[in-house]
């Protein structure tokens, strides 16, 4: 048995797992997937306060509280950079590392830094009568929809879990600077469907920090795979457990 840990990414709740959670539960592993603070159940705690760092707390405080080891650590999109951080601190009970569609940073770096685009979010936010309130991404027209998703019914149930973001996620840096961090293993899983206008994936190298070779799948879908494939994505992390 593994110990799945699923973390959401911006705007989005821990129910955006629902429809993987069980699958892995099938298969005999143990699976979180929490909200971290300002959203879903921790909804009450969103204030201009919450940060990157805050969702750090969230994930290290959940692993070392339950005693959890051999981590499979999996964060979607803006929660790369979580479990980067999390894992920099607490590298001793992680096993694996998967970068959903996410942004992989550097010690150092912010979200602006990976993901450019970001700032456009943050300026648009400062403009805004709150200042630090980022509204989560318009749909567009299919194939692109919401964050992917362009079922009307998914779009419906993936609207119930969508909330702002506060602006200082995407500010505070990454923190990269324990070398034992380096030794975990990484696997990257890019949806490779249609990519909004200004989102740019950076390379993987050849060679993962623990000097073996770079892992990476590709899921034909959008950004929210798992809502749009839970099955296929399943399936891939269960290559891992």
């Amino acid at each position: 048995m593994s110990t799945f840990l699923l973390v959401h990414g911006a705007w989005h709740s821990g129910r955006c797992w629902e429809r993987v959670v069980p699958l892995l539960a099938s298969a005999g592993h143990r699976v979180i997937a929490p909200s971290l603070t300002g959203f879903g159940d921790k909804a009450h705690l969103f204030g201009p306060e919450v940060g990157l760092d805050t969702h750090v707390d969230d994930v290290v405080r959940l692993i070392t509280e339950e005693d959890l080891t051999d981590v499979i650590l999996v964060g979607h999109s803006y929660a790369g950079l979580v479990i980067s951080s999390a894992a920099n601190r607490i590298p001793d009970r992680i096993a694996h590392l998967v970068y959903l569609d996410a942004m992989v940073p550097e010690d150092g770096e912010s979200a602006v830094d990976v993901q450019p685009v970001t700032q456009t979010l943050i300026d648009r936010a400062a403009e805004s009568g709150a200042g630090w309130r980022i509204p989560p991404m318009p749909e567009s027209p299919p194939p692109l929809g919401l964050f992917g998703v362009t079922d009307p019914a998914d779009v419906a149930w993936l609207r119930t879990m969508l909330s702002d973001q506060p602006a200082l996620c995407l500010r505070q840096p990454v923190r990269l600077d324990n070398p034992a961090v380096h030794a975990i293993a990484r696997t990257h899983i890019h949806c490779v469907a249609d990519m909004p206008e200004g989102i740019e994936r950076r390379p993987v190298p050849a060679t993962q920090p623990n000097g073996s070779p770079a892992q990476v799948w590709e899921l034909q879908t959008g950004h929210d795979c798992m809502i749009t494939m839970p099955a296929e994505l399943t399936d891939l992390l269960l290559k891992l457990g």
